[in-house]
């Protein structure tokens, strides 16, 4: 019997110190819905093949981040936090000394501005700007989508956000999720978890969200229109495109030179033709191995404790508002087009004026050929949907410029 009960104390020795006993406490039950959240969204990009170069290591760093007792969760949201973690002054609810954890480090990364930009120096080195050079009225396009940012900004300001937060959750309507953790890990660090989360889930979400309001808003003469050929563009033209935007951009809006010029960067690596090798190194060893770090550190910020509260839901909510209206003002412009044009511009390209690249741009040539088998739209639609990767980072700068 001693033997036994010697046995039975080990055992429940270890079982109350492991991380399942945490489950059965009072707050247990919070940490066990976000794991299932995150098996979610692993299913997500495994399963159905949603943004999963980043929606599996964001819903990894969340599943990370509940497992309790592993210090595998982000423990601070500013770089005075990261600081004072490390000298030890930082305390959970219990008056307990925090440690720094493997994700603590690789946060910082993000709370510092670093990773973000190099995602943009990856995107500009895979991005071809043929299309909008070609079709300059894109970048009205583009612009136009960015509509949504603006009015998801109102409504949370109307409901009580403040500023920084409201301008977070706004910036979701971009459809750019480095923008989106950019500009949130310098305005609102605290919700960066699901604001993260809502920008990559509405991203992979596109070929879902977008037909219904394109096809809500237009007419199938307009969804019918089949668009001229577009001119070609010269080498020049492309080398000289990427300084051009960088200088313009830059000079006007200071807070959005960095992420304008990180994509400018990568794109004239990719157009000059003298530097193919560090190009393809951005476009492949850099972008996969920041891709890695930036979604896993930011599934990481996502535990239960600073995850679960009635704001994630209305960060949820107003990011889909900001993402709609996005899409919608896209559309309408492209209308407005239509009709300047005499019906040369299918409004569906404006669709793809969000940055969810080549996304949007496949579900405007999908809709256009629903209606006229003939229609090719891609090219099209890709120009507006290049300049809104420009077009989020001006927004973001805009938002940087006048809430930080």
């Amino acid at each position: 019997m001693e033997i036994l009960q010697g046995v039975w104390e080990v055992v429940r020795s270890i079982f109350s110190n492991s991380g399942y006993a945490y489950f059965f406490t009072d707050g247990g039950y919070k940490n066990l819905i976000m794991i299932f959240i995150a098996f979610f969204f692993m299913w997500l990009g495994i399963k159905k093949g949603y943004e999963p170069l980043l929606m599996i290591p964001i819903a990894f760093g969340m599943l990370l981040a509940n497992l309790p007792g592993a210090n595998l969760a982000v423990q601070y949201h500013d770089l005075q936090g990261f600081i004072d973690l490390l000298a030890g002054r930082l305390t959970d609810a219990n008056g307990n000394v925090l440690t720094p954890g493997l994700m603590d480090f690789l946060y910082f990364g993000v709370k510092a501005g670093v990773y973000p930009p190099l995602i943009f120096l990856g995107i500009g080195a895979m991005t071809d700007f043929t299309s909008l050079i070609a079709n300059p009225i894109s970048f009205l396009l583009g612009a136009a989508a960015q509509l949504g940012i603006f009015i998801a900004y109102v409504i949370a300001i109307a409901m009580h956000y403040d500023p920084q937060q409201a301008g977070s959750i706004a910036i979701i309507g971009g459809a750019d999720g480095p923008t989106a953790i950019f500009v949130t890990s310098k305005l609102a660090p605290e919700m960066l978890g699901a604001i993260a989360v809502a920008a990559y889930s509405y991203m992979a979400l596109v070929p879902v969200i977008q037909p219904p309001i394109m096809k809500a808003l237009t007419t199938k003469k307009e969804r019918s229109v089949v668009m001229q050929t577009l001119r070609p563009v010269t080498k020049k033209e492309k080398i000289i495109f990427p300084i051009t935007v960088t200088v313009i951009v830059t000079l006007l809006l200071p807070d959005a030179g960095v992420l304008v010029g990180m994509l400018m960067l990568g794109n004239l690596l990719k157009e000059s033709g003298q530097t193919e090798r560090i190009a393809k190194a951005a476009q492949n060893e850099l972008m996969n191995i920041v891709t890695i770090m930036l979604g896993l550190s930011v599934g990481a910020t996502t535990s239960a404790q600073t995850f679960w509260n009635v704001k994630t839901l209305g960060i949820i909510v107003l990011g889909l508002v900001a993402f709609a209206c996005g899409t919608a003002g896209g559309v309408l412009f492209g209308k407005i087009l239509y009709v300047i044009t005499r019906g040369k511009i299918n409004p569906l390209i404006g669709a793809a004026g969000v940055s969810a690249v080549p996304m949007a741009a496949r579900v405007a040539q999908k809709e256009g050929q629903k209606e006229n088998p003939s229609n090719f739209l891609l090219m099209h639609a890709m120009g507006p949907n290049v300049s809104g990767v420009i077009g989020s980072a001006v927004a973001a700068g805009v938002l940087l410029t006048l809430l930080k």
